[in-house]
């Protein structure tokens, strides 16, 4: 079915809506209303929809357009052109200085701002009666008469309205596609992304709210000549509110819904208000239920109950789609000259948290054309040089340059701008848009359009060219229109690196790149970054040691803040005190020795045949297998296979959509995660997921408080710490400023706090450096004999030795069952199960 253009939609509406009210019993100046409202909506939209900043106070703009064109009109002796253009001169400048001061506030202390604006402008204009008429308002206002058109008639007014409404959504839909426009999205998703990738967002904020505010306006000043006078009402907070409401009943992420929000609303009014003089609680109660249960607003209804109805196509997970291939470093990433010496340096830079001193007097030097690891154990202070290089935090002392230029204390668009691109540690993306939408606006921040409000940003023809060379090179190719957010965790990893490299860097710190990855994308990765190291140098912050080993040409090694040792792979390698605080006895060592198995007999939990969707993506394909007391199950597969989902739907995150999950016998699957949580299931999520400001203990307690249920082995406190001895001199600690170690040791904690017989662990080794790895696999080979495992990992190794029996997963289905040790003896199994 052809897809009608939203102008063409838009202007079709604006020619029929007076026919439609008045059949309804109404007149053209409720029409008018519905115009005026709507304009209104749209100019709030761009804020509240499009850049995610909620404004409780865009009345106080409706009233000064109001005003300011009332005032104008007075001094002139009656005029329509000149007032309205002075109007939005004047709301123009004033958005730009309130807005100026206002956007250096985020989130509710943003809205908090917006609000005491509103609450501002209503009591000036209510009580500087001189000026605005006080509470008798401010009237004698004249229509105009022009081109041979009388306006003093409700129905030419209209008309007049409506052509003014038409140009300004062409305006609004040419700016929503351009540049600046797609950059907004960006802002709306992912504040900080947007900043790391070049963009100065203090502007395009900026920019948003003064269009904003002038739109707003203009609407005022239409509602002035159609009303012929106006008060300080709109100015208020109330009325602000009501606006925000229609945005939201409308559908506030959409176009056109926020006009179809005024619509409602003005009908509601007419005829709820000839019943009722409370039509405003009843409009209330019907906001509350459009939050609740049609979060798209009305222009989301009926595709929400045609899902409902005919639920679509069912579909592979979005990563089934995805073409791998070697691709060379695409041309316009060559840098045009190198330098012989050092191109990054960094030379005594310090942070200190508190009394914390995260990094100190650190010096890391990287020459071009190399790849230079920045290694040490998890709390060494090796992110947070990152974040001082890369503009996140400013350094209490020392200085950082890239080709000679000073970059310390300087602002993360400025950094991302002289040439310095990173990946994160934890991936941070802009999860609502797609995949390809990601990387063009990594490439648009380099392309001298990047704000131009009125061109088409996919009309770019070489952002769209180069796009596709990053999706290719990244290995991103074939899941373009996939959302960034439905990714598994590896696939996130390659686009975030795909972000890094659109932004056209001259160096890059890639923070733990191969973190979630499978074997065969690590190694694919491990030499993309090596073969780009060529080209662009790398600071690379990466625990697979061996990998590291193999792929650096110098190595930096951090311990508690400082640098323990800068020299050669080889003085890295074989230096003691690396090996004592770091390698430990090494992942081979650990992986040689013999594991005694706990297996007994009785099954404990169950699965036959299992299905899980999310949306119209299958993701989990009847998988059946069982797991017995005292067994360690690996789930193996590559990224995107369901390894992750799977977990999730045994712990009840995931909505099982058919089969059966028995825990003892007994079918768990739709029972809420807490009941799975209560009856003995512990799930440690992938990136840990502590509650961040609060204690070791606090969230101890919290794993605790409701697992008492005598469903599996019990563990209080004291048994914990003798299992996490590290966590004891830790308990008062706020979670958030443990090393990554003592954090995954801590989430494992509190997932065995109170009773606990099956343990789901997700990735527990992935970014921890090979001495904790070394602890926490020691610790989970003794809780075999306590409780039940299922462990999801991309190390093999660790996986295979530590585990009993292995299930491996390819696009959601089981394509091997067996003991772990056929395929940890067998390198030609394991290639073919596991490999992929």
């Amino acid at each position: 079915m052809p897809r009608i253009h939203p102008l063409l939609a838009a202007g079709a509406a604006l020619v029929v809506l007076p026919f439609v009210i008045l059949a309804a019993g109404l007149t053209y100046t409720s029409a008018t209303e519905v115009v005026i409202y709507g304009l209104a909506c749209m100019g709030l939209n761009i804020l509240a929809g499009r850049t995610g900043l909620v404004s409780f106070g865009h009345g106080a703009w409706f009233g000064l357009g109001a005003y300011a064109a009332g005032l104008t009109s007075l001094a002139m002796g009656g005029a329509f052109l000149i007032p309205v253009l002075a109007a939005l001169l004047i709301t123009a400048a004033a958005s730009a200085v309130f807005g100026a001061l206002i956007l250096r506030r985020r989130g509710v202390y943003f809205s908090l701002m917006t609000l005491a604006l509103s609450a501002l402008g209503f009591t000036i204009a209510f009580r500087w009666t001189e000026v605005t008429g006080g509470e008798n308002g401010l009237g004698g206002i004249d229509r105009p008469a022009f081109l041979g058109v009388d306006f003093e008639m409700s129905q030419p007014y209209y008309w007049l309205v409506a052509a003014i409404a038409f140009a300004v959504l062409a305006l609004l839909w040419r700016f929503n596609n351009s540049p600046l426009g797609t950059v907004l999205l960006a802002i709306r998703e992912n504040e900080q992304r947007a900043r790391f990738l070049g963009y100065r967002v203090d502007r395009y904020k900026l920019a948003a709210f003064v269009l904003s505010a002038t739109i707003t306006a203009l609407a005022g000043a239409l509602l002035l000549y159609k009303n012929r006078m106006t008060s300080a009402e709109p100015m208020s907070v109330i009325f602000s509110g009501e606006l925000l409401a229609m945005v939201v009943i409308g559908g506030m992420r959409s176009f056109i819904g926020p006009v179809i929000g005024a619509l409602f609303y003005i009908l509601f009014r007419e005829y709820l208000s000839i019943w009722s003089s409370n039509w405003l609680f009843w409009f209330g109660l019907v906001f509350m239920v459009f939050v609740l249960f049609a979060r798209d607003g009305l222009v989301g209804l009926p595709g929400q109950i045609r899902r409902y109805l005919r639920p679509p196509a069912e579909t592979g997970a979005a990563m089934a789609g995805r073409r791998a291939g070697v691709h060379p470093l695409p041309a316009f990433l060559k840098p045009a000259e190198h330098v012989a010496g050092p191109l990054l340096v960094a030379s005594g830079i310090s942070k200190h948290f508190g009394g914390l001193k995260a990094v100190d007097d650190v010096g890391i030097s990287v020459r071009d054309r190399t790849l230079h690891a920045l290694i040490g154990p998890n709390g060494a202070g090796k992110t947070t040089a990152f974040n001082l290089l890369s503009g996140l935090y400013k350094p209490d002392a020392g200085e950082v340059t890239l080709a000679g230029q000073p970059l310390s204390g300087r602002t993360p668009e400025e950094i991302s701008a002289a040439g310095i691109g990173r990946s994160f540690q934890i991936t941070n993306l802009f999860p609502s848009l797609s995949v390809h939408e990601n990387i063009r606006l990594a490439v648009q921040a380099g392309d001298a359009q990047r704000m131009n409000p009125l061109i088409r940003a996919r009309g770019l023809d070489e952002v769209n060219a180069r796009t596709a060379q990053i999706m290719d090179y990244a290995g991103l190719a074939g899941m373009e229109q996939a959302e960034a957010g439905s990714l598994s965790y590896g696939g996130q990893r390659l686009l975030d690196l795909g972000l890094a490299l659109g932004n056209h860097p001259r160096i890059l710190l890639a923070d733990e790149p191969l973190a979630g990855l499978s074997v065969a994308e690590r190694e694919r990765v491990g030499l993309l970054l090596k073969s780009l190291s060529q080209d662009i140098p790398v600071l690379l912050v990466e625990h697979d040691i061996d990998r590291v080993f193999e792929l650096a040409d110098h190595v930096t090694v951090m311990n508690e803040g400082h640098v323990l040792l800068d020299g050669t792979v080889e003085h890295a390698r074989t230096d003691p005190r690396v090996q004592e605080v770091y390698i430990g006895s090494g992942i081979s060592a650990v992986t040689a020795r013999r594991r005694e198995s706990a297996v007994r007999d009785e099954v404990l939990l169950a699965l036959d045949k299992v299905n899980v969707s999310y949306g119209k993506s299958h993701i989990i394909n009847d998988v059946s297998f069982d797991l017995r007391q005292g067994e360690i199950v690996a789930l193996l597969g590559r990224n995107g296979a369901g390894k992750s989902t799977l977990l999730k739907a045994l712990i009840g995150i995931a909505p099982v959509g058919s089969g059966e999950i028995r825990l003892d016998g007994r079918p768990i699957q739709g029972l809420p995660s807490a009941a799975m949580a209560r009856a003995g299931i512990s799930y440690v999520p992938q990136g840990r997921g502590l509650f961040a400001g609060m204690s070791v203990k606090d969230n101890l307690e919290l794993g605790r408080i409701r697992r008492q249920t005598g469903a599996g082995s019990h563990w209080d406190e004291e048994r914990i710490l003798t299992y996490f001895p590290r966590l004891r001199e830790r308990l008062d600690t706020p979670a958030d400023y443990l090393s990554g170690g003592e954090q995954q040791m801590a989430a494992v904690a509190r997932a065995l706090s109170g009773d606990t017989r099956v343990l789901l662990l997700d990735e527990p080794f992935e970014g921890l450096s090979p001495a904790v790895v070394e602890q926490l696999f020691e610790t989970f080979d003794r809780l075999r004999q306590e409780v039940s495992i299922i462990i999801v990992d991309h190390n093999l190794d660790l996986a295979l030795t530590l585990s009993d029996r292995t299930v491996a997963l390819e696009r959601g289905s089981i394509i091997h069952e067996g003991p772990s040790c056929a395929l940890a003896q067998d390198i030609d199994l394991r290639r073919k199960v596991l490999w992929l």
